[in-house]
This record gives C-alpha cells, structure tokens and sequence, in this order.
C-alpha cells in the first residue's frame, strides 16, 4: 500500500484526552447547562440515563468543548536496511496551551514539500477536529497541517488507518486494538485502556503514564501501516525518543 519513501513521510499521531474539570461541579458555570442539554440529546433513546453529573465523568473526554489534550505524541519511520525504526516524541502535561504550543512548533518544522502526511486511528473523526478546536479555545496559531478549511478532499494532509481498513465501508467503528489483534501485531492497550486515562489524570495525577500509553498508540497505528504495506515490523527495541 505504500512503500518505504512514503512509509517515511508519514507522521503518526496520538493524543489522550480528560475532561476540563474533574467533575461536574468543578465545571465552569457558563458551561454547565451546555453539558446539561447534551447529556440529555445523546441519552434521549435510553431507558435509564444518567443524571448530568455521572454522564460527565464516563463522556465528557471525548468531545473537545468539554475537554482538553492532555498528552500528544508523534513519530516517523525510518528504515535501517530492512528494519525500521519509530522515533517518537511526546508533548504532554496539565498546561494544555503549552503542550500545544510546543506541538504546533514542532509539527511546523516538518517541510509541506515533500508532503509529508499526518496519520493516526480514526484521527480525521477524532485526533485532528479535537486538536484543532483545542488550539482555538488556547488561542494559539493551528499548524499548517491542521488547516483544512477551504481545502478539497485530496488536499487535506491526512491518512487515517480506520479508513484504511474499511475499503469505503462506513457502517461500523473498529477499535486500533481489534485491528492489531487481527494483524497479530502486540495490543497496545494490555497495560491500560482509554477508560484509565481520566482517573490516572484527575486520580493519581500520573501523566507520565499516560504519556507512555499515548506512545504505545502511535507505535500500534505505525505497525498497522507497516503490516499493510506488507514490510517487517518495528521491533521491540526499534523505538526511539527524540
């Protein structure tokens, strides 16, 4: 599917997210009926929703207007005669305009020319909206790969690895977990889940942990594409930090 000089222009990408305030109580006033009217729209079919406060700790990461980035990390293939390797780097911590900040920068410095591609799991229904709403609410400049606005379909530089594996099918989500144990390549997710990430942020105040989750998500979607494209894998001692 792709060869090794577009296998090195691509760059994977993770983030992890919590909610903006450990609770709802916690959550800024102006926000709360905001919160209130969509835990009632997303729970209108069910028999026994939960009350707003409940919903906002089990929901509230994944939608950017009550959430923040917490941790991103990235990296790039290269390859050492047959063997590539994955060099990763993550910007991570409890300031979210900081991290962004210094991700944006960083991202920058990759050339648009040759086009190199951002790639990650479900990363244009996910991963990229959520960044980019997140650098307006910090007020901080968007990377140039994030701007999609005003672009056709075959400009946007972006691969995402759900779309790789569904061949047009758009009925159905599948999990970067499923989609590594039906490539036999190592779960990412066999020391920590994305359910984990709010309690181990807002709990036990552990970013490193997550950090090092967020690397093993993009070394997974890495693999993926690897295994696609029919070359060897990284191996266990192939991932480098920069």
């Amino acid at each position: 599917m792709f060869n090794r000089d577009a296998l090195e222009r691509l760059i994977f990408l993770d983030i992890e997210t919590v909610s903006i305030s450990s609770d709802f109580d916690s959550l800024p006033n102006r926000l709360k009926p905001h919160w209130e009217k969509k835990a009632a729209s997303l729970q209108r079919h069910t028999d026994n929703p939960s009350s707003a406060a409940d919903f906002f700790v089990e929901r509230a990461a994944i939608y950017s207007e009550f959430a923040k980035v917490v941790c991103v990390s990235f990296g790039y293939l290269k390859f050492d005669g047959e063997i590539p390797h994955l060099k990763v780097k993550s910007c991570y911590g409890t300031n979210e305009g900081q991290l962004l900040e210094e991700f944006g920068q960083l991202l920058d410095r990759f050339p648009m020319h040759p086009k190199w591609l951002l790639c990650a799991h479900n990363g244009k229904e996910f991963d990229f909206p959520f960044l980019g709403r997140r650098f307006l609410v910090n007020r901080i400049e968007i990377p140039k790969m994030l701007r999609i606005q005003g672009k056709k379909p075959w400009e946007i530089p972006h691969i995402d690895t759900m779309e790789l594996w569904k061949f047009g099918d758009y009925k159905s989500f599948v999990s970067l977990d499923l989609l590594t144990a039906l490539l036999n390549i190592p779960s990412p997710k066999d020391q920590m889940d994305g359910s984990m990430v709010g309690p181990c942020y807002w709990k036990d105040g552990d970013v490193e942990r997550i950090k090092i989750y967020c690397e093993r998500d993009v070394l997974a979607t890495a693999q993926v594409v690897l295994r696609i494209s029919r070359q060897a894998l990284v191996p266990e001692d192939g991932v480098l930090s920069v």
